[in-house]
């Protein structure tokens, strides 16, 4: 089975460093040099780790195959990928971004979007759900508001606070001013007439 555990990011100096998005709770034992990532696209690896290093916050690599800036610009976005023939039964309480890619989003019994991503943060993970009208909606993957994660039936159960579609839109409009356009236009036949 393969297990992804990175995401690339942007390039780090000349050298063929790139920033990444770590999705492993292992960082230490996956990223060490000599290890061997299959990549998506395939046409990106496999590759190889050459070094591993923090700098702050975000993690940077650099890979046997990457010699300088520009062949490492080629691999933003690409993801990383480790063989793995067994994960831990013991871990019940997470899931990779893999298994919860393609589940439908519900409220109650009404589908509301499917997640389309994960995205590891420092404090809190959030899924992001795509809504039936293409909005990205982010919803912090906590369990008050996503309680239960079905694999077997294909879905997650949210329970939203009252406004968290509306303010978790990514480039979503301001609440405030929503609809106030079209009021107004219903409003001006009627003043005029």
């Amino acid at each position: 089975m393969q297990l992804q555990v990175a995401r690339i990011g942007k390039p780090h100096g000349i050298r063929g460093e790139v920033t990444v998005q770590v999705l492993t709770d292992a960082p230490e034992d996956r990223f060490v040099p000599g290890t061997e990532f299959v990549v998506e696209p395939a046409s990106a690896g496999p590759l190889t780790v050459r070094s591993a290093r923090w700098n702050k916050d975000i993690l940077l690599l650099g890979f046997q195959e990457v010699a300088d800036r520009n062949r490492a610009e080629t691999l933003r976005g690409a993801k990383l990928f480790i063989e793995t023939e067994e994960l831990d039964e013991d871990d019940d309480e997470g899931w990779y971004e893999h298994e919860l890619v393609g589940l439908e989003a519900r409220v109650g019994a009404q589908p509301v979007g499917k997640v389309t991503a994960l995205n590891t943060m420092p404090v809190q993970d959030l899924l992001v759900v795509e809504t039936p009208d293409g909005k990205e909606i982010l919803i912090p993957f906590v369990e008050q508001i996503v309680p239960e994660v079905n694999i077997e039936e294909g879905y997650v159960l949210l329970t939203p606070p009252a406004g968290l579609f509306e303010i978790n839109e990514e480039g979503g409009e301001d609440p405030e001013t929503r609809g106030r356009d079209t009021a107004e236009d219903d409003a001006e036949p009627e003043a005029k007439a």
